[in-house]
C-alpha cells in the first residue's frame, strides 16, 4: 500500500471538512485571530526571520507566523490544503509561499535555506522514517538556524491502544477526522509511532545541537478521549483553555517541545 497516496487522499478529503469547522475557525482567523498556541508563541521568536513550516496543512499557523513578522513558506502533501492556504494568503494579503510536496522531497522543491524550520501537533506520525525527516530539517536550515517543534506526547497513544515504541509497519486505520463537523466521513490512514528518544536521536544524528526539551501536562486541543477542560491565565496575561488527562489521579504528559540549532 502506497502510504503517500493513501494519506494524501485522506488529507485532501479532510481539508474540505476542516475549512468549514469551528475547530479551525477560519472566520475568526480572517478577522485577525491567531491560530498559534501558547507553547509555540512562548518558545519561538520569528520577527524578521525566514521560516519554513513542514506539514503545514492549509496554512493557518504558517500565516499566523507571518502576522508575527516572519517571511513564511509552508509545505504539505495535500494539494487541496495547499490550494486553500494560497487562497487564505490572498484574502489576508499576506506574503507567503506554499508548495505541495511530500516532506522527504522538500529540499528538492524548496530552493533556499531558512532561519527557522517549524513543525507542530500531529505531524510526525505520518512519516515512516525520522532519520530522513531530520536530514530534511538540517538541509533546509541555514548555519546557525533554529529548528522548533511542538508535538503531541507519544505516551498518550498507549491509552488508545497503540505502541509507544517505533515500528517498521504502519498502523492502518479506518477513521473519521477530529473536527466537530466530520459527519461520519471515514478514510483509510497510515501512521507510525515515534518515541521521544527516536525524535531526539534523529536530530542529533543529523548534526543538530539540542538546545531545549520540555514536556507539558496539557494539550491546547481537545484531541483525545477522556480529556478534562480548564481555563488559566497564560504568561501573556490572556485567558487560555487547556485540556488534561489524569491516570490514577496524576496528570499524563500530553505535549512536548524541542528546540535545536544547526551549528554554524
Amino acid at each position: 500500500m502506497d502510504y503517500l497516496a493513501v494519506n494524501k487522499a485522506a488529507w485532501d478529503k479532510r481539508t474540505k471538512i476542516h475549512v468549514g469547522s469551528k475547530f479551525y475557525d477560519i472566520e475568526g482567523f480572517l478577522k485577525g485571530k491567531s491560530s498559534l498556541q501558547e507553547i509555540e508563541l512562548c518558545g519561538l521568536n520569528v520577527k524578521g526571520k525566514s521560516l519554513l513550516h513542514l506539514q503545514c496543512h492549509f496554512g493557518l499557523d504558517t500565516l499566523s507566523w507571518a502576522r508575527e513578522g516572519a517571511d513564511v513558506t509552508g509545505i504539505d502533501l495535500s494539494s487541496a490544503a495547499i490550494e486553500q492556504a494560497q487562497e487564505l494568503a490572498k484574502q489576508i494579503e499576506a506574503e507567503a509561499k506554499f508548495i505541495c510536496t511530500d516532506l522527504y522531497s522538500t529540499p528538492e522543491r524548496v530552493s533556499r535555506q531558512f532561519d527557522i524550520v517549524f513543525t507542530s501537533y500531529g505531524a510526525i506520525a505520518w512519516l515512516p522514517d525520522l532519520d530522513r525527516w531530520a536530514k530534511v530539517v538540517s538541509d533546509c536550515l541555514k548555519a546557525g538556524g533554529q529548528f522548533y517543534m511542538v508535538e503531541f506526547h507519544p505516551l498518550e497513544a498507549l491509552f488508545d491502544g497503540y505502541s509507544y515504541f517505533a515500528k517498521q509497519e504502519p498502523d492502518v486505520d479506518e477513521e473519521g477526522t477530529y473536527t466537530e463537523n466530520c459527519d461520519g466521513e471515514i478514510n483509510t490512514v497510515m501512521s507510525w509511532p515515534h518515541p521521544i528518544s527516536e525524535v531526539l536521536n534523529a536530530l542529533i544524528n543529523a548534526g543538530l545541537e539540542l538546545k531545549g526539551y520540555n514536556e507539558f501536562d496539557f494539550s491546547p486541543y481537545d484531541a483525545f478521549a477522556g480529556l478534562q477542560e480548564e481555563s488559566i491565565t497564560n504568561s501573556a496575561g490572556e485567558l487560555s483553555t487547556r485540556y488534561f488527562l489524569e491516570h490514577k489521579q496524576q496528570r499524563v504528559p500530553l505535549t512536548y517541545s524541542v528546540s535545536a540549532i544547526k551549528p554554524g
